[in-house]
């Protein structure tokens, strides 16, 4: 991405970081939102904070990743945010966000959670929704780097490569698919081409 070796060390990243990064902020959240609001209110507040979530990854990966710049720095700036990703979707560093993007965003996102819900609710909804941002960088990494055995992973991972390989305006929801019913942006179903999902 960068002809400086330093600088493209930074947009490259191993799947393990995220984890080490946003599994305590999740714990801590979630441990703070119990003693503020007790256990049933934390529950209630982080399953509507994960679903919170996935509205946002589908808005995010459609409206965000998915626009089309005309400038010149407009279109590099947006290559180098995701369009690196569809240009070389089998890069295993490439798979999960990077740190120097997914902690910024999870800070504006926490300060406007706390705006909106106050202090006592807002940690627990925010580990809800950071549980889901995590989630959703795992299961990106797993249908691009595994095979997936489960039906479920299957399913998700047919999906994903129908966005990369066949129709890139379709199949926006990488780990909540059902947006994409809501919004009219399914993948048709259609019988698989053979090899064009095997990448």
């Amino acid at each position: 991405m960068f002809r400086s070796r330093v600088l493209d060390s930074f947009t490259r990243v191993h799947p393990a970081v995220p984890v080490l990064i946003f599994a305590p902020a999740i714990v801590w959240l979630a441990l703070t939102g119990t003693q503020r609001v007790g256990i049933g209110m934390t529950a209630l507040l982080a399953a509507v904070g994960y679903l919170a979530w996935t509205l946002t990854e589908y808005w995010l990966h459609r409206v965000v990743f998915h626009f089309e710049p005309r400038h010149p720095l407009g279109r590099r700036l947006h290559w180098m945010m995701h369009g690196v990703h569809h240009d070389h979707p089998n890069d295993r560093l490439r798979l999960v966000m990077p740190p120097s993007v997914s902690v910024p965003l999870a800070l504006a996102f926490g300060a406007l959670f706390w705006v909106v819900l106050g202090s006592a609710a807002a940690p627990a909804f925010m580990a809800g929704f950071s549980a889901g941002y995590l989630a959703y960088d795992m299961i990106h990494y797993h249908v691009h780097h595994h095979s997936p055995r489960t039906r479920v992973g299957r399913r998700l991972r047919e999906l994903h490569m129908r966005h990369h390989f066949q129709d890139h305006d379709t199949a926006f929801g990488v780990s909540a698919p059902w947006w994409d019913r809501v919004f009219g942006t399914a993948a048709p179903s259609s019988k698989r081409p053979s090899g064009v999902l095997k990448s």
